[in-house]
């Protein structure tokens, strides 16, 4: 996890005109939404019954406090520490809450193999193929809307407004339907790479034109000054260069191409949302794989947030100090 030294924001919350008016209002909030009655809230009463007027407000209360306190604690431990400890606060949140629905583990269990087997393996080779394809198309776009000639420029300009013009699931079944009319059949899985492979290089297009053209003119003209051919200025000088601006927006792109497969299975394809969809189905336990397939999505998101951090540090390197 990579953390910025180039910025300095003055710590507003270590200041009490700042610090108690949020606790007031967060009071007023926890007081208003009846905090009382949360299933959330009721393994934190334990035994404690409380009753009357005054038990919302108690509670209220009580939650503001320890929020409080626990801001003021974080607060007081270095940066990276800080980060750590708040995303395993709210990560430790969010298993309460889903635990609060009163899951069955035991159905869970039984189908996770089958989600992983079948429907993370079918979205990971479809994201993966699509995401290579993408940006193959991203980059030969770009440089078509960077060149000088008019009609490469016209076909990329006409295929980005296109397909960032009309919804994904539309450009499924235009692709899963309307090829068969012309006499072209492609079956559902070749069918929904394509769509994710043109839908997302269209974004992505811009996405490395915006790349490209952050690298200063001089640095073209140097290139050229050495008598470098175009294809080795673009792979030696401007491409790493560029690729520091490109990774972040295209990391998000990625993740959500890698959820955006689940679009696929409008065409019957058996990718991971339409397992959990199906099986939720078979004993009308649909929150269930919901939130497990949500849970895989997560993790899958998670590792490409990683390989994207540790991407942005390599070609950041020269702007590290």
């Amino acid at each position: 996890m990579h953390f910025a030294d180039n910025i300095d924001y003055p710590p507003l919350l270590r200041r009490p005109v700042v610090f108690l008016p949020l606790l007031a209002i967060l009071f007023v909030a926890l007081l208003r939404a009846d905090a009382a009655h949360w299933a959330m809230v009721q393994p934190l009463l334990g035994g404690l019954s409380l009753g009357g007027p005054g038990a919302n407000a108690a509670v209220a209360l009580g939650l503001t406090a320890l929020i409080g306190g626990n801001v003021y604690l974080i607060l007081g431990l270095k940066l990276r520490w800080q980060v750590y400890v708040v995303w395993i606060e709210l990560a430790l949140l969010l298993i309460v809450f889903f635990v609060s629905f009163d899951l069955s583990w035991e159905f869970i269990r039984r189908k996770l193999w089958l989600l992983v087997s079948r429907g993370l393996v079918t979205t990971l080779y479809i994201s993966a193929i699509s995401i290579v394809c993408a940006s193959v198309l991203a980059l030969a776009g770009a440089i078509a809307k960077l060149s000088s000639n008019g009609i490469a420029m016209g076909i990329a300009n006409f295929y980005t407004s296109f397909f960032r013009g009309i919804p994904l699931l539309m450009q499924i079944y235009i692709i899963y339907l309307g090829l068969p009319q012309l006499g072209v059949v492609i079956d559902a899985v070749p069918a929904g790479i394509v769509a994710l492979s043109l839908c997302y290089g269209a974004y992505m297009t811009e996405i490395f034109r915006g790349g490209i053209e952050s690298v200063p003119v001089g640095q073209w003209e140097a290139a050229r000054a050495l008598g470098l051919k175009p294809r080795a200025i673009m792979t030696r000088v401007i491409l790493p260069q560029a690729m520091r601006v490109i990774i972040p927006p295209t990391g998000n792109q990625f993740i959500a191409m890698l959820k955006d497969s689940s679009l696929v299975s409008v065409i019957g394809v058996w990718e991971l949302m339409y397992l959990a969809r199906t099986e939720g189905q078979t004993e009308f336990r649909h929150i269930e794989m919901m939130l497990t397939a949500s849970m895989i999505y997560w993790v899958l998101s998670g590792t490409l947030e990683l390989i994207q951090a540790r991407i942005e540090r390599h070609f950041g390197q020269a702007h590290v100090r």
